[in-house]
């Protein structure tokens, strides 16, 4: 990241630009740096870009659940003061924003969905995970691209480090079975925010059928497709993830 994380109370985060918020919300296994061409590209159209750090191995063990998350989000909302925000989420990070959108329907202008689990997802498969095999998780980490050069040494070893560090591997099988567990499928239909879906066509993590899922329960909702593209649209084809979500946010005038 080019710039600092901002510590400002118990919230750190990243901020840039200025104009109609856009917060963005990170997956699992991901960081703000997942979203760097959103964070490049969308300040120089009129909005300030906010990605905040999810404390997703700081929370106690018995409040580490998705509901936990959103209810941090608001909190982060209401610190900074903001009104009609946009979220944008990528995996965990687009059911956080779910859940935030179906909680606080009056914060959010908007939601943007890439990826998202919410409804199902295979997450790394039942032998997940395989605590000093590092041959495994690179496998595992490529699988989630479609071109598998995408999971860089870098982001291979951060899952590494992970899955070897027990507390954080404690914490992150937790807030993978609050996901499963925290099923949105009865609550989309009530749920009337403008919601963008961005999906990769090839997302072996939340594949295809999630993303029409999402499309057909939520009643106010568009759905964009990417190909030869996994469960990072914006990581993979950073280009053209931002065409389709600026295209859709001017064609609501967000």
């Amino acid at each position: 990241m080019a710039q600092e994380l901002i510590k400002d109370g118990k919230f750190e985060y990243y901020s840039k630009g200025e104009g109609t918020p856009i917060i963005i919300l990170h997956g699992l296994m991901g960081g703000l740096s997942n979203f760097q061409g959103v964070i490049d590209f969308f300040p120089e159209k009129g909005y300030q870009v906010i990605a905040p750090s999810l404390p997703l191995y700081t929370m106690p063990l018995v409040k580490t659940s998705v509901g936990t998350f959103a209810k941090h989000i608001k909190k982060f909302i209401d610190h900074l003061g903001l009104e009609d925000v946009i979220l944008l989420g990528n995996s965990l990070g687009g059911h956080i924003g779910l859940v935030t959108t179906k909680l606080y329907p009056e914060k959010i202008k908007a939601l943007v969905i890439t990826g998202s689990s919410g409804l199902y997802e295979s997450a790394m498969g039942e032998s997940y995970p395989k605590r000093g095999d590092y041959e495994y998780i690179k496998k595992k980490s490529e699988d989630v691209f479609y071109d598998p050069a995408v999971a860089t040494k870098e982001i291979v070893d951060e899952v590494f480090g992970v899955v070897n560090d027990r507390k954080k591997l404690i914490k992150t099988l937790a807030i993978a079975k609050s996901a499963i567990r925290h099923n949105m499928s009865k609550d989309l239909p009530n749920m009337t925010t403008p919601t963008c879906i961005i999906w990769g066509k090839q997302d072996g993590v939340t594949p295809p059928d999630v993303a029409i899922e999402f499309d057909e329960k939520l009643p106010d909702s568009k759905l964009y497709w990417i190909d030869k593209c996994g469960h990072a649209a914006m990581m993979e084809h950073p280009d053209e993830f931002n065409e389709v979500l600026y295209s859709w946010l001017q064609e609501r005038q967000f």
